[in-house]
């Protein structure tokens, strides 16, 4: 933990893991009895980090606060129990919204340094969690530990816990269990042992309770399994209920609220033994952990945890025998060509900057066969996929991920080699650096090796987690094409049984070559090609297609369907004549003017081509989500000094997803899928602000929470077999949004009041109807700021007009309006409809302004 600037004795910056946090009043004392203050419980968080965060990883933390300290027994503390994430939380800290009976909580997950440091800054002391995971999208998984609670009634202690704790074990170990004791920091011992993430919560609960029962029947004088604390006295209260889904318990290794700054953790039994046996305190304890190992760790490192640390990757090594049967083969080459494998990884990355690993030394050789998929949400969503080999991470990019379908390939880009320790690695590779965006373990496991031919053909066999992203199984082949950017291009192909090796791998080679993918997509060109344009397209005249608003009740069936990012920009035809680029907007507005940078990038990629694409531009902003207020500032300008200006601040990227004429043939009667590949095709790779972004696979859920997560508009779901409808609204392209917006044009404008009385205080909106009649459907008076509002005043007074251009205005509204020519096209987001239904009755509810849509008309204006 890095102090990066100090404003005052009790207020400093800092940077954990990258993260930069603002820390206060650490003179603060939190433990009057000893002292200890805030900086106090900084250190020893910052310190204990690596043990701690194995067992809180990926689980939801519900936490406790004392924001004035735990105070004393005369004058407790007032404690704060928080589960919902607040506004103030900074936006780097990791989250999960889970669903209870009646209500959502957003929880955060203590996955890094700079999460316990935060709950450090807050004063959550406690940090309690359930004992199950959430997995790489966010959903709840089995349970991969049990614990049982031994909690002292009135007259017992330490010493009967340690005696329940001893019989207990008996039992456990009888079913195949090992626990481990924990001094739980307040009174009593909790009991923790590693579960195979099979069962779930209901079947877990049910043999604790079963335990409780045992236990009491045959040490009635000694244990009670009942939560009643009259039957509690002078016995030790079995408490076997926090294996329940909705219970948590207090995390291995973090503090407690108690008047002392005592601590949960994990010890030996030989400690239980011991006559000493106390609660231990923070400085205790982080003097322990500098020479001890945590006796917890099987349970960290379950086989049901997705993100367990780095010592689960060598855990399970095929037996002796299984290496004879399959030999490693030879170490491959270093890319780089010498011995340091990891010299090109390392070239990319700075440390400094970046939370993954970069490991100064070459790497060890190694006979591990781990492997390791991680959905990487960076500019392009795409999968990496990663297998151990000769102490690396050899590495491929998968646009569309792992193939569950034999008769579809996909492509597989090389990258380079990267470290073990990237197997374990989660978290967001910050914006300006090589490959931002956030990373997610999507499934890991260890691979059967069938065949090693380097640089040629790899067979393996996946062997996944159970509620990871594979499932059963997966046996793929990787097959080099010797295509692409310095010949890094691989096709993966799924196996079936008949396929495996021997006599029958030439048949999986063959039908990798034989199935539609980017590398053959060249094939699916029309034979007639020739060069050139069309009419419409040289003239301007050419029109996009349009999607039509639904819901995800409107996808039947979803292998019809391919599901794609819907991206915040502005619509763009892309007309390529010979490498000459012309930039329309859905209107046919030419703005090729106003973004030199596609321009450049376009010309220099299509170079010698004529063509015609469909895509978005998109201004992204600190985080890579696209924000229509960044592309407001480069949108509608053409004068060069105003379009050097705009660009040195806002950069455009330029997102593809169609492609409708190719070398003088058209291809919008080709079906969608047919275009995708051809598209994929004529586009390559490109580290510039050309991007292909790619489609989904039939999986709409994942496509919608995706692209929550990214922070993007929705979901454009397209018919596989749909052709391309130009300048027509079409169902067989659906947008599926997560919220409401829509186009209005304005009519007019109300002043504000007080400071604001001579700007703009609200825009008055209209949607027409089919027949072109501008019916009033409200006013917006909010989602602006005081230079929008200057502006928005000098550009509506050049259009006043003294009549109202809508037919149905409110009195009300209407009283002190200012009217204006209906010219200018706005967007807004809503709530809801109101009214009848009926046009001219309709109002938009709590509307908000997203900016104004210089590529639209009012004729383009439809009610969504």
């Amino acid at each position: 933990m890095a102090a990066s600037r100090t404003s005052a004795a009790s207020e400093q910056t800092v940077t954990v893991g990258g993260h930069r946090l603002r820390i206060t009043n650490l003179e603060k004392v939190l433990y009057p009895e000893t002292g200890t203050t805030k900086a106090d419980v900084f250190r020893y968080y910052a310190e204990i980090a690596p043990f701690l965060i194995p067992h809180a990883r990926n689980r939801p933390a519900t936490r406790k606060r004392w924001v004035h300290g735990v105070g004393t027994a005369e004058h407790p503390g007032q404690v704060f129990f928080q589960k919902n994430l607040d506004e103030g939380t900074p936006d780097w800290v990791r989250r999960v919204t889970i669903q209870h009976s009646d209500h959502t909580n957003d929880y955060p997950l203590v996955n890094n340094a700079a999460t316990l440091a935060w709950l450090a800054q807050i004063a959550a002391l406690e940090i309690h969690v359930p004992q199950w995971r959430v997995d790489a999208h966010g959903r709840r998984k089995n349970p991969d530990r049990f614990v049982i609670d031994l909690d002292p009634g009135e007259g017992t202690g330490l010493p009967e816990c340690v005696e329940v704790a001893k019989l207990a074990r008996v039992i456990l170990r009888g079913m195949g269990l090992e626990p481990v004791p924990v001094t739980s920091g307040s009174k009593g011992i909790h009991l923790y042992a590693a579960l195979d993430g099979k069962q779930t919560s209901d079947q877990v609960s049910a043999v604790a309770h079963e335990l409780a029962r045992a236990l009491e029947a045959d040490h009635p004088d000694l244990v009670v399994s009942d939560m009643k604390k009259t039957l509690r006295v002078g016995k030790v209260l079995v408490d076997w209920s926090q294996n329940n889904a909705n219970k948590t318990t207090v995390c291995p290794y973090s503090l407690r609220g108690r008047f002392r700054p005592t601590v949960a953790v994990p010890r030996t039994w030989r400690e239980l033994a011991s006559r000493d046996l106390r609660q231990l305190e923070l400085d205790e304890v982080l003097e322990r952990m500098k020479r001890r190992e945590d006796p917890l760790t099987e349970s960290a490192e379950a086989p049901g945890a997705l993100d367990a640390p780095g010592g689960v990757w060598h855990s399970n090594r095929a037996p002796d025998d299984q290496a004879e049967a399959h030999p490693e083969p030879p170490a491959r080459a270093a890319a780089t060509g010498g011995s340091d494998r990891l010299s090109t990884y390392r070239s990319k990355r700075d440390q400094a900057k970046t939370p993954e690993p970069v490991p100064q030394a070459a790497p060890a050789p190694s006979d591990g066969r781990s492997f390791v998929i991680q959905e990487h949400h960076a500019r392009a969503l795409h999968w990496d996929f990663r297998l151990e080999h000769d102490g690396v991470l050899v590495s491929w990019a998968l646009p569309k991920g792992v193939p569950d379908d034999p008769k579809v390939n996909h492509l597989a880009v090389q990258t380079e080699d990267h470290p073990m320790e990237y197997g374990t690695f989660e978290g967001s590779i910050p914006a300006g650096e090589y490959g931002a965006g956030t990373v997610l373990i999507w499934d890991f496991g260890e691979y059967e090796l069938e065949k090693w031919r380097d640089g040629e053909e790899i067979i393996v066999t996946l062997h996944g987690q159970p509620s990871g992203g594979l499932g059963d199984p997966r046996k793929v082949v990787l097959i080099h094409t010797g295509s692409g950017g310095n010949g890094k291009n691989w096709l993966i192909h799924k196996m079936m049984e008949k396929e495996a090796g021997g006599p029958d791998a030439p048949k999986a080679k063959r039908a990798a070559k034989a199935a539609p993918t980017k590398s053959t997509a060249k094939s699916a060109k029309p034979a007639e090609a020739g060069h050139g344009l069309s009419l419409a397209a040289r003239s301007g005249k050419l029109s996009p297609m349009l999607a039509t608003l639904g819901t995800e009740a409107d996808i039947d069936d979803e292998a019809e369907w391919a599901f794609e990012m819907k991206w915040d920009g502005i619509r763009a035809l892309v007309i390529i004549d010979d490498g000459a680029v012309t930039l329309r907007t859905r209107n046919g507005n030419d703005v090729t003017a106003g973004y030199p940078e596609l321009t450049d990038a376009l010309s220099r990629i299509f170079a010698g081509r004529s063509l015609v694409l469909d895509g978005e531009i998109v201004a992204l902003d600190h985080r890579g989500r696209p924000s229509f207020g960044r592309l407001q500032q480069r949108m509608g300008l053409s004068k060069p000094r105003d379009v050097e200006a705009a660009a040195a601040k806002v950069k455009v990227d330029l997102m593809l997803f169609d492609i409708l004429e190719l070398d003088g043939a058209s291809l919008v009667k080709k079906e969608y899928t047919e275009r995708r590949a051809i598209l994929a095709d004529t586009a390559p790779e490109s580290d510039g602000p050309v991007h292909l972004p790619p489609a989904f696979e039939g999986d709409l859920a994942h496509a919608m929470d995706s692209s929550r997560q990214l922070g993007l508009e929705g979901v454009m779901a397209k018919r596989r077999d749909g052709a391309y409808a130009v300048g027509r609204r079409s169902r067989t392209w659906i947008k599926l949004k997560h919220h409401l917006a829509q186009e209005v044009v304005i009519g007019g404008w109300r002043p504000g009041k007080g400071r604001r009385a001579a700007q703009v205080g609200s825009l008055l909106m209209g949607v027409p109807d089919d027949s072109g009649v501008l019916h009033y459907v409200g006013r917006v008076g909010t989602g602006f700021s005081d230079s929008d509002l200057d502006a928005v005043t000098a550009k509506l007074a050049k259009l006043a007009r003294k009549t109202s251009p809508f037919d149905d205005v409110p009195s009300l509204d209407a009283r002190d309006a200012h009217w204006v020519t209906p010219k200018l096209v706005g967007e807004v987001e809503f709530a809801e409809w109101t009214g009848s239904g009926q046009p001219g009755a309709e109002r938009l509810r709590q509307p908000s302004w997203r900016g104004w849509r210089p590529d639209k008309s009012p004729a383009d204006v439809r009610r969504e």
